[in-house]
């Protein structure tokens, strides 16, 4: 059985072997569970983004950077693949697990996610759950979490607390904009999923987005990555099975929302996600090849111009 805690644990020792190359910082709690801090106290890097991004999809995708333009401007982009799409993407990537403990929070992902079953409806859609005696977390956090928030991911993935492990990084940082745009081909299994596409037929994805330039506030950060995805995000799947119609409502620019950077259409929503049209959470385009019938699909379309005002470009 594909054990995506099992591959990601090969990851994170890595990453724990080679901390100080990766400009991240290894920390022992009393328990024995260890936190990587890739941002919080540390400035992490391109590198340990990556690795980050491979973690959060359990080992079974992988991803590089290269640089393009966006209007003439280059800018990093993340390219990312993976021939395990419902496992890596919606059995361990999605941010499906709110950890909320006295006063922190964060958004969980990664493997563990496959162990506590966050959330359950999801597993039992892709047929899959995990069992292995280590649990890694991935938490975008700007706080490091304690012994407390360890237990309870513990205790929900049904590990002992020395055998886990918590990367974390804040939005604002240099892996938290990697690992954002890192989920491009995420939020596409996503979007099929909710609109009812059995994933489990997707045989391979890949996809790239701009890495979004890190700004100051956790806020900001949280849309400008946000909009590397959704105006600038490319992906091409491979499947057995098309459906014109369904697949025709995956891009982002269906939705309501689209057409102006997050961050404003989050402050219009007074600050309140749900009042966000959930569609806009999606790539600006897909192509897909259907091995049943050898045909290639494509619709959506690449937004420069709102990357640009999103990223907050100035000239020199």
């Amino acid at each position: 059985m594909l054990s995506v805690n099992e591959k990601a644990m090969e990851i994170a020792e890595e990453m724990m072997d080679w901390s100080e190359e990766l400009r991240v910082k290894v920390i022992e709690l009393k328990s024995g569970a260890k936190i990587i801090d890739c941002g919080i106290n540390v400035p992490g890097g391109y590198e340990a983004g990556l690795m980050f991004t491979d973690i959060c999809m359990g080992g079974f995708g992988a991803s590089s950077i290269t640089v393009h333009k966006v209007n003439e401007i280059p800018f990093a982009f993340i390219d990312v693949f993976t021939d395990h799409p419902a496992i890596a993407c919606l059995g361990a990537q999605k941010a499906g697990w709110r950890i909320s403990v006295d006063k922190y929070f964060a958004m969980g992902s990664g493997p563990a996610r496959a162990l506590a079953l966050k959330p359950k409806k999801t597993y039992e859609r892709i047929k899959y759950e995990d069992e292995y005696d280590h649990a890694v977390i991935a938490l975008e956090s700007n706080q490091l979490p304690d012994e407390k928030v360890i237990e309870t991911i513990a205790e929900a993935s049904h590990v002992d607390p020395a055998n886990v492990i918590a990367l974390v990084a804040p939005t604002a940082s240099m892996v938290g904009s990697v690992q954002v745009s890192g989920r491009v081909v995420e939020t596409a299994i996503f979007k099929l999923n909710e609109l009812g596409y059995d994933t489990t037929k997707i045989i391979s994805g890949s996809g790239c987005a701009p890495i979004a330039p890190v700004v100051k506030d956790d806020l900001k950060a949280m849309g400008s990555t946000n909009d590397s995805v959704i105006y600038y995000g490319s992906v091409f799947l491979t499947v057995r099975g098309f459906d014109e119609a369904l697949f025709r409502q995956v891009p982002s620019s269906t939705s309501k929302d689209y057409g102006k950077p997050f961050y404003r259409t989050f402050k219009d929503a007074g600050y309140d996600f749900f009042k966000i049209d959930a569609n806009v959470f999606a790539p600006a385009e897909i192509t897909v090849n259907d091995l049943e019938t050898g045909k290639t699909y494509h619709t959506g379309h690449l937004n420069g111009e709102v990357i640009l005002e999103s990223y907050g470009i100035t000239g020199i």
